[in-house]
Order: structure tokens, then sequence, then C-alpha cells
């Protein structure tokens, strides 16, 4: 059994000490979006330095813990904050909870996050579905022996994001009246936003949106089999798109903006996948 693996059962097994309850569903909230878990039906909740083994994120507004629970019928695990690649944690870390969520039973992934809309068509506060995602700018959370247990050395990643899944989500947002961009995501790594030149770069790769998370965590799931989603919420325009300055603050008040679609759109989801 490998290091990563061998992680992977140690946080599994603390978990597992603490409650054996089963998830259909995954959840990671990312910035701004974390209190979504505060309103539904919780049956256990384990904070992160509670597990054996497990990476604690160091960012504001991510409140770091797993909830256990139902939204509707369905029974989730929402991660509440994320662990980035820019805190200094090996990517193997960075993707850890995403693959233990699915070792707890969850077969379907939902990501969200907060990202710099690169598209010009794009507005704060707008809704981007992921259809696709770029990679080339963080290391693989798959290079290093391959983890035989979770996934095959070389996985197909020509649908990471279910087709599936976009259909409802697009059902789901015009049932709710809830504009939807559709999109192409982009990780970075961070912690600095990007240059001017760098977004230019991003948007001749064909990025629609940059972050700095998501994309590596969906890599990992789809290694290991999980149906994956993901929705970036727009919270400014990337770098050299605006005369006004980038910072952390700008992001966590537009999201809390839009905060109140957003649950109605991931409840909406979840209960129809």
């Amino acid at each position: 059994m490998g290091e990563v693996y061998e992680k992977l059962q140690t946080c599994l097994k603390s978990v597992r000490a603490k409650t054996d309850f089963e998830p259909r569903v995954a959840l990671i909230l990312g910035s701004g979006l974390g209190d979504y878990a505060d309103g539904i039906k919780a049956a256990e909740v384990i904070a992160y330095s509670e597990i054996e083994g497990f990476p604690t994120s160091t960012v504001a507004g991510h409140k770091g813990r797993f909830v256990f629970g139902h939204v509707g019928d369905v029974p989730v695990v929402i991660m509440q904050g994320r662990v980035h690649f820019y805190e200094g944690y090996p990517m193997s870390d960075v993707v850890l909870p995403a693959r233990l969520m699915g070792l707890m039973g969850a077969g379907k992934l939902i990501l969200t996050n907060a990202a710099g809309g690169v598209n010009f068509d794009y507005r704060p506060g707008d809704f981007m579905m992921i259809t696709d995602h770029i990679t080339t700018g963080v290391p693989s959370p798959l290079i290093g022996a391959n983890v035989d247990e979770l996934g095959v050395r070389f996985p197909d990643m020509s649908e990471v994001y279910s087709v599936r899944m976009q259909n409802i989500i697009r059902e789901k947002a015009h049932e709710l009246g809830i504009p939807l961009r559709e999109g192409v995501y982009v990780q970075l790594t961070g912690p600095a936003y990007e240059t001017p030149a760098e977004i230019r770069m991003c948007r001749a790769w064909g990025g629609d949106a940059v972050g700095m998370s998501t994309a590596c965590e969906a890599m990992a799931a789809r290694h290991m089999g999980m149906e994956v989603c993901g929705i970036s919420c727009i919270t400014n325009l990337a770098a050299g798109m605006s005369d006004q300055p980038l910072d952390h603050k700008e992001v966590q008040e537009t999201a809390d903006r839009v905060a109140k679609q957003f649950k109605e759109l991931i409840t909406a989801i979840v209960g129809g996948i």
C-alpha cells in the first residue's frame, strides 16, 4: 500500500471512528459560499483538525470542517472550506479531501469556487457552469506512483465534467430563472492574483474563468470514477480587464451578494442528480 493511499485510509478510519454516515453526494464549497452547509439538516460535523493526518485550510472565510447531513432526502457530505496548493501543501494533500469523500461512499462530486472572469462578456455575480478545464499551470495530482486502489495509471479525461450533470444544472438554472454562463476554467497556483499578461494567456488558451482550486480536485475525483460537476461564481473581472485593483474582500462581497441564488441552485442540483 503506497504512502498516499495509506494516508487516505488513516483519515477514513479517523472519520469512521466518529460517524458511520454514508453520503451519496459530496460538495466542496469555495470562498464566500461555505455557509450553505449551515442551512442543511446536519447529522454530524467533524472539524478537519479532528481527523488524523488531514491537511487544514489556512484561508480566512473557510471554516475547515466536514458537515454530514441531508439536502432534501439526499445524504451529503459538505467540505466547508478547501485546501489550496498555494498554502504549501503537496498536491496529493490538496486532493486528499475529494478522494476521502469518495471513499466515504460519495459517487458524485459538486465543486464550487469563486473565480475571476477572463471572458469579457462576464460580470461579477455571474454563475459559470464548468464544461472543461485547463490545468497546465499546476502540477497534476496524479504525478508519482499511481494509486492502483483508486484508478488506472492513464485515466481518460475527455469528460471530466459529466455531461449528464451539466444537463441537470442547465435545467435547474432555467427552472429557477438563474442566468447561467458556460465555460472553461483555468487553474493557476496563486496566491497572487494573475498579471494582465497571464490573463491574456488564459484567454488565448480558451479559458473563460481563472482561479486557484477546483480543477485538480476534479481530476483526482475522475481518476477514481466519481461523477463530477462544477460551478464558478464570477466574483471579479481578472487583471487588466478593469481599472479596479483585485482583492479578496471583493471576492467575499460578491459571493455574499449572490449567495441566496447559489444556495437555491445547489439544492436543486443535489435533488436532480
